[in-house]
């Protein structure tokens, strides 16, 4: 738990008394599939709307064309 405290305050989402800020609160309001379509744009660059999820395994994965 204090692990993921510290990689939260680290990427803005919190402050460092626990509470939320306006990017953690947009980030806590995303579903587990919006953040993993998130996670993969970020690291490529391309729209979210470029991937399908796997709740199995929580991955956004490209669409294939």
């Amino acid at each position: 738990e204090e692990s993921a405290k510290k990689i939260r305050i680290q990427r803005g989402h919190m402050t460092p008394d626990g509470k939320l800020t306006a990017a953690g609160k947009k980030r806590d309001s995303m579903t587990a599939e919006e953040r993993a379509k998130d996670r993969a744009s970020k690291r490529s660059g391309r729209k979210t709307t470029d991937y399908t999820y796997n709740p199995a395994t929580n991955i956004a994965r490209l669409r294939k064309k």
